[in-house]
């Protein structure tokens, strides 16, 4: 990342920190008296996290992502093995999941200031709107009052799209959880910053679907760039940028990048690539950053709202990898 970017990307932070976000009447309504300065005390915590892993905003985001379509947006992802819960950290689909210390270290921040009051499930929400906008992408009311399961769902992370199924099995998780095309097309721009294993997206450069050939959707530079970092059999610890032009800003590159033939996962291109409605919002994504950073913030907010515990259900943890 380019030291001007950092410089741009700290001013914004501290912008967001000390101002809150503007459009966030659903989340001041819901802790106005209970916890008021939830925003600063989050703020605080993910600035100095991303000064020490500028991927922190990419792993957060994928952390509520995976959440909330296990069971919804109730922090269960977030709990570690123990009597009767099956850990869904342990599953495949989350084993590329990161970032729980800096969910633990928000959790610690806000029980000293406000014991009691703030879900796990919510810090989720709050932190990856934070992490957006300071990575220059969008801010949108993020609705808060989630509360936190008791229990997990391991056998249920099937649910979560893997970055090699096609198109129809990945609209197909989406609408099973009340999201549709323009929700898919919008937070998968969310791979607009972050990285991802060789393993994800290996199988697209030698021998993709036991034809002995690469994927024909891939620009053939860009498979032959991707084929240097990842050799056949080679180091699957190995990470490449999900958006190799701007790798870690949050703008509308990713969409140019799937019209060039050059997204990274299998479930990246096959947007652009696979005929249906998904390509016309593409398009217009990679069109519009404005259309697309609306669209961003209307979908999280859609995800956000997938089944979480309200009122009495659940709890609010005080320590988010245990129940209380």
């Amino acid at each position: 990342m380019s030291s001007s970017f950092s410089i741009v990307a700290a001013i914004i932070l501290v912008t967001i920190c000390v101002l809150g976000n503007s459009n966030a009447q659903l989340s001041s309504t819901f802790y106005a008296t209970t916890c008021p300065n939830v925003t600063s005390v989050v703020c605080g915590v993910v600035e100095q996290a991303q000064q020490n892993d500028i991927r922190i905003g990419a792993k957060l985001i994928q952390v509520h992502f995976h959440d909330c379509f296990v069971n919804g947006c109730d922090g269960s992802i977030m709990l570690d093995n123990a009597d009767g819960i099956e850990s869904e950290k342990d599953a495949v689909p989350n084993q590329s999941t990161d970032g729980y210390d800096v969910v633990d270290d928000i959790k610690t921040a806000l029980e000293n200031v406000c014991p009691g009051v703030v879900s796990c499930a919510d810090i989720l929400a709050i932190a990856s709107q934070i992490l957006v906008s300071a990575n220059g992408g969008p801010t949108w009311e993020v609705q808060l009052g989630r509360r936190d399961s008791r229990t997990a769902n391991r056998t249920g992370t099937t649910a979560i799209p893997g970055p090699s199924e096609n198109l129809e099995q990945i609209t197909k998780k989406f609408s099973d959880v009340g999201l549709d095309s323009t929700d898919l097309v919008a937070l998968s721009g969310a791979h607009t910053f972050g990285r991802a294993r060789c393993p994800t997206f290996v199988h697209r450069l030698y021998n993709f679907s036991g034809t002995g050939n690469p994927d024909p959707t891939i620009d053939t530079t860009y498979l032959e760039t991707l084929r240097q970092i990842c050799p056949n059999g080679g180091n699957g610890g190995t990470l490449a940028d999900l958006d190799q032009s701007t790798r870690d800003e949050f703008d509308n590159n990713y969409f140019t990048n799937l019209q060039n033939k050059r997204g990274l996962l299998q479930t990246d291109q096959e947007l652009f690539s696979t005929s249906g409605d998904t390509v016309a919002i593409v398009n217009r994504f990679a069109n519009s950053q404005s259309d697309f950073f609306d669209s961003f913030g209307q979908s999280m907010i859609n995800m956000g709202n997938i089944r979480p515990l309200t009122g009495s259900d659940g709890e609010i943890r005080s320590d988010c990898k245990r129940v209380n």
